[in-house]
């Protein structure tokens, strides 16, 4: 499993600019992933698949917010740091900036 522990990056949108952080844990040899935004209460979601290739993960997510909707993700990890973006619909591909281990 790649990814493991607890990362933070900047996020810029319209409706959020600030921090999120995101835990990446292994439940019983799946993905466990559970996502905050500083001053924010996330909306319910679900982690419909997860996939690994070499050293990103990627996966689909989906939310009563965005009903039929599918919001693809996508982290690249490299020791400490990743890169990566989420495909929002009606928002676009939003970047995560500066992304980082914390825990």
């Amino acid at each position: 499993m790649i990814g493991i522990g607890k990362w933070e990056c900047s996020v810029d949108t319209m409706m959020f600019r600030g921090e999120g952080i995101v835990t990446i844990a292994d439940k019983n040899g799946e993905y466990d992933f559970a996502v905050e935004a500083k001053g924010v209460k996330m909306p319910q979601y679900s982690i419909d698949s997860v996939t690994e290739e070499g050293n990103t993960l990627s996966a689909v997510v989906t939310t009563p917010m965005l009903p039929g909707k599918e919001v693809p993700i996508q982290m690249t990890f490299d020791g400490d740091v990743f890169t990566g973006f989420a495909k929002i619909p009606l928002l676009g591909k939003i970047k995560f900036k500066n992304g980082h281990r914390i825990g």
